[in-house]
């Protein structure tokens, strides 16, 4: 048996998926269940421990800390010990920054492995048992309901209604209702419904799984040691060249081996900059302190850094450019009642104190316009029911009574009956223009006496997460910084072309899906061109931020998911947005604690007077050891 991607059973019939996998709808037996066991391993994520005594000497082992601990052995065997101590004190501290900032960025793998701490009920041997799910495998048969963690990629059997959270994975805040055949992702939580699911993946190879794998390896390269081993590259070239030239002449004048090395000390001390991961850490620390005063709290100090040279900003859709809150836009009417009856009606078949989203974005949208419902008295109601898809109220007006009905457009339109064709034709018609705008559209109806087959259609209703009010001027703004800006989202293709119609980011959007088959040289080429990408998954999201590396860009990225934390932890500028999930706040280098991207802009202006500080140091160091040598005293003292 093999497996297949989650994503791959979408479109396979439940009968087929069964055969693929080997089983059926009475689940396995213990015996099967062991050998899948053996065969796929465990559902659980290994965690690669490391020794942290280990760790954190290696931040001993590298270009920089070998010419430091050149110079400390070169100074102990002169007996110069003050320097010796000076140069162990300052080579610590960075040694200390380095470990801390390498646990924290543990912490987000440990985040998400906390997550599969669960149990659930499964079929084995035709009986349900509740076991640690540790122990399911592909093929199994698990009930979910009310309340539960998703533990394995699964795929819904029967006719089972179900609404699903999926925020802690994709960031947006409206739950989906799925039906039979639909699939649901590990680490999703059921919010309505229960059913018997098949499960199709399980531990690593799990959307959630195949994020932490990506969580793992995600490792940008640090700009700023590179940094700091070219200025030291340079320094080194400009010394050793004057140091060879006066170890001639001192060799000329039979000069002693010790005074020769003392001068190779002098040399090694004035050019290597022992100082400088310690005066890049201060740098860089005050420079933290004055960006959360602007609202950033920043996590990994090289960010910085990185920052200041960043060429490209990928942003995520939900919770960046957009609010992550469901609002109605707009109200569109098919009868004699105008815009705002659609409103009111709809607002009549809503409840005020419940959690449901939508009910919540209509009765919010009816008191800004200011309706007025104190004249209806609504005798009952009926909360939305996924195996319905409506939601109805019984409301009494000038003491006579009628029913009125919001829900899917298709439901609503079927229990209505329509004097002209056209006007259903029309919408339709209204229906597909809305729906390739990213709108989720609702419809309303009413009932006026005790026909129940005369529903009459009031109208449509679009709901949408709307763009930030500042969203366009400062992509605008980030845009006149020299940056490209580039658009993820995982909604198909005419969403994500009005997206950035809206905003001007570009006209260049491609699928991922359409880059598969490329070579990868014509990948990169496309990626690093073209103004956004749609249809995407988290590893094309980290993919994408590889490519832009590998072609030399320092890459920012935005997210506030599960999803987005492989890119955010791959690229050297990673800001989670202020509503980010828990995991993607720890993967991110930056987080944002006001809405918006205003804040994102003057990170980047701050960052870059921050790298000016530096680049003033450097010069200023770079300027001295080259006009003043010690060394020239003791040539003349040669002489």
């Amino acid at each position: 048996m093999e497996l297949k991607k989650t994503s791959d059973y979408k479109d396979i019939s439940i009968d087929k998926t069964l055969a693929l996998l080997e089983t059926s709808i009475t689940g396995l037996s213990d015996e099967e269940a062991k050998k899948r066991t053996v065969l796929f391993g465990y559902n659980e994520v290994k965690k690669q421990l490391r020794n942290p005594v280990i760790e954190f000497l290696s931040n001993y082992w590298g270009p920089m800390p070998w010419l430091l601990e050149l110079t400390m052995l070169l100074s102990g065997f002169l007996g110069h010990y003050t320097e010796l101590i000076i140069i162990f004190v300052l080579l610590t501290i960075n040694a200390v920054i380095g470990f801390i900032n390498n646990r924290k960025s543990l912490k987000a793998l440990e985040f998400l492995e906390k997550k599969l701490l669960i149990t659930t009920k499964i079929i084995r041997n035709q009986k349900w048992v509740t076991t640690d799910i540790r122990e399911i495998v592909p093929g199994d048969i698990i009930s979910i309901g009310l309340g539960d963690i998703v533990p394995a990629d699964a795929k819904i059997l029967g006719d089972s209604n179900i609404t699903v959270d999926q925020s802690m994975l994709t960031g947006e805040s409206l739950p989906i209702d799925l039906t039979k055949s639909g699939i649901i992702y590990s680490g999703s939580i059921i919010k309505y419904g229960e059913a018997q699911v098949l499960v199709l993946n399980t531990g690593t190879n799990t959307y959630f799984g195949k994020t932490i794998e990506l969580v793992k390896t995600a490792k940008p390269k640090s700009h700023q040691e590179q940094i700091m081993l070219s200025v030291i590259k340079y320094m080194l070239f400009v010394s050793l060249t004057v140091l060879l030239l006066i170890i001639i002449y001192a060799f000329i004048l039979n000069t002693k081996l010790l005074d020769i090395l003392t001068i190779a000390l002098i040399f090694l001390l004035g050019s290597v900059p022992v100082a400088l991961p310690a005066v890049f850490a201060v740098v860089l620390s005050t420079g933290a302190i004055e960006l959360s005063k602007k609202g950033v709290i920043v996590s990994k100090l090289n960010a910085i850094e990185d920052a200041a040279s960043m060429d490209i900003l990928c942003l995520d859709k939900t919770g960046t450019i957009k609010q992550n809150k469901l609002s109605v836009i707009d109200s569109v009417s098919f009868s004699q009642y105008k815009k705002e009856g659609v409103i009111l009606f709809a607002g009549l078949a809503s409840e005020e104190s419940s959690k449901d989203l939508i009910d919540c974005a209509i009765i919010e949208y009816a008191k800004s316009i200011k309706l007025d419902f104190n004249s209806y008295k609504r005798i009952s109601f009926t909360p939305f029911d996924p195996s319905t898809k409506k939601t109805e109220s019984i409301v009494e007006y000038n003491n006579k009574q009628f029913r009125v009905i919001k829900g899917a457009p298709q439901i609503i339109i079927s229990l209505c009956n329509f004097s002209d064709e056209k006007i259903k034709l029309a919408i339709n018609d209204k229906l597909v223009e809305l729906s390739k705008k990213g709108y989720r559209v609702l419809a309303v109806a009413i009932l006026e006496n005790e026909n129940f087959d005369n529903f009459q259609f009031v109208g449509l209703l679009t709901l949408a997460d709307p763009l930030r009010s500042d969203s366009k001027s400062i992509i605008e703004e980030i845009k006149n910084l020299g940056i490209k800006v580039k658009i993820l989202t995982g909604d198909n293709i005419e969403i994500a072309k009005e997206i950035v119609r809206q905003i001007s980011v570009g006209i260049e959007i491609i699928k991922m899906s359409d880059l598969e088959n490329l070579p990868e040289s014509e990948k990169a080429k496309i990626i690093e061109t073209c103004d956004g990408f749609a249809e995407i998954y988290p590893e094309d999201k980290y993919k994408i931020v590889k490519s832009l590396q590998s072609n030399g860009h320092i890459v920012g990225m935005t997210g506030d998911g599960v999803n987005d934390s492989p890119a955010l932890k791959q690229a050297e500028v990673s800001i989670a947005v202020s509503n980010s999930t828990d995991i993607a706040k720890i993967s991110a280098s930056m987080v944002l604690t006001q809405p918006g991207l205003s804040e994102i802009a003057d990170a980047i202006i701050t960052s870059r007077k921050i790298f000016q500080r530096m680049l003033t140091w450097v010069i200023n160091k770079i300027t001295k050891v080259i006009t003043y040598f010690p060394q020239v005293k003791i040539l003349f003292s040669l002489n």
